[in-house]
């Protein structure tokens, strides 16, 4: 399978992996031939890429470090706990589901720490918030996972960014979904949504201490710039720390209605550039080396003119792919090619081109 640009995908194509509706359920079957009227869909729902099918590209594998099951399954769990706290109702029963679900995220990313992983499943931007948190929790407990974490700490980490956002349940909707930008009395809005949702999980017995500051805490930044408290370095706690990493970029990565998503190496290169004033360097280091800059199945043009698609991580190399040439310039070969980056210093990623 190969990633490709919507506006590149044609009548008769099949789809390689599901897509998932804004309700996080799925809205196409991996499987399924596209029709036009299938296509015209997904672009009125703000798809921009799909995974094809493609014979030259069937042995690439694509690892989102937890399956999709478990997402949908957090989803509604979130969804059903989020609801509850909103109408002041005992959440007891949807938090031990919660838990249950990051108990296999914890163990899905356990079964496969040699692959690094693509992260996110393709989706519409409706509904962000819920997909949002699910999708930061898997990147924070890869993040913990790598660092040796015990499954208790874990736990305790995946509960508390799962929930991260709760706090956004009291900010009027109209500010979190406007599309220009926010006045300074809106942002100030939005700035509170760290203490609602610190103040809502540490009066609920189902959620730790130290999981509510993850609400309180990730938006504090390194440096101390950020807030609410704008505190600094280890005064953040770590679990914050890893969760400031982990939020940024699932958020850049998400397409918004008020903005295109980053491809994931542009999300990559801002985080990275913030390494030592927005986020932690250590926990920065961890991320970097667990993350698929480059994404398998991604269209990538080098620097030699060559044009291919990402076959295959280099777990030691995360910039360095291995890469299928398939075109020379625009002429297609008769042959495809594989390099691997990490052995071919002079060969360069220059674009990412999901034709």
């Amino acid at each position: 399978m190969r990633l490709v640009n919507i506006n590149y995908v044609h009548e008769g194509e099949v789809l390689a992996r599901p897509i998932l509706s804004p309700s996080g359920n799925i809205l196409l079957q991996a499987g399924i031939t596209l029709s036009t009227c299938f296509i015209n869909r997904l672009i009125d729902l703000g798809l921009e890429v799909l995974f094809i099918e493609d014979e030259l590209f069937e042995d690439v594998e694509i690892y989102t470090g937890v399956s999709l099951k478990t997402r949908e399954v957090a989803c509604a769990a979130l969804q059903k706990v989020s609801r509850f706290l909103e109408e002041g109702r005992n959440c007891h029963a949807g938090a031990e589901e919660l838990q249950s679900v990051i108990q296999k995220m914890i163990e899905d990313l356990l079964s496969s720490r040699d692959i690094l992983s693509n992260i996110t499943e393709i989706r519409s931007y409706d509904n962000y918030t819920y997909h949002h948190s699910v999708n930061t929790t898997v990147i924070a407990l890869l993040i913990g996972v790598a660092m040796g974490w015990s499954n208790k700490r874990l736990l305790e980490l995946g509960m508390g960014v799962i929930m991260h956002d709760i706090g956004k349940i009291k900010v009027p909707q109209e500010i979190l979904n406007k599309k220009g930008p926010l006045t300074d009395f809106e942002f100030e809005e939005i700035k509170k949504h760290t203490v609602y949702g610190f103040e809502l999980l540490k009066q609920n017995h189902d959620f730790s201490l130290l999981s509510a500051h993850i609400a309180f805490q990730h938006q504090e930044k390194w440096d101390g710039t950020g807030y609410p408290r704008g505190l600094k370095g280890t005064q953040i706690h770590e679990y914050g720390r890893v969760t400031a990493v982990a939020d940024v970029y699932e958020a850049l990565t998400s397409k918004r209605v008020y903005r295109d998503a980053m491809k994931p190496h542009e999300a990559y290169e801002y985080v990275i550039a913030h390494r030592g004033t927005h986020f932690e360097p250590g926990v920065l280091d961890v991320f970097a080396r667990n993350i698929a800059v480059y994404p398998s199945g991604s269209g990538v043009t080098l620097s030699n003119g060559m044009r291919g698609n990402v076959i295959r991580q280099n777990v030691q190399f995360p910039t360095r792919p291995y890469v299928r040439v398939t075109y020379e310039e625009n002429n297609k070969l008769k042959v495809p090619i594989d390099y691997n980056l990490a052995e071919n210093p002079s060969m360069l990623i220059v674009a990412v081109d999901n034709r």
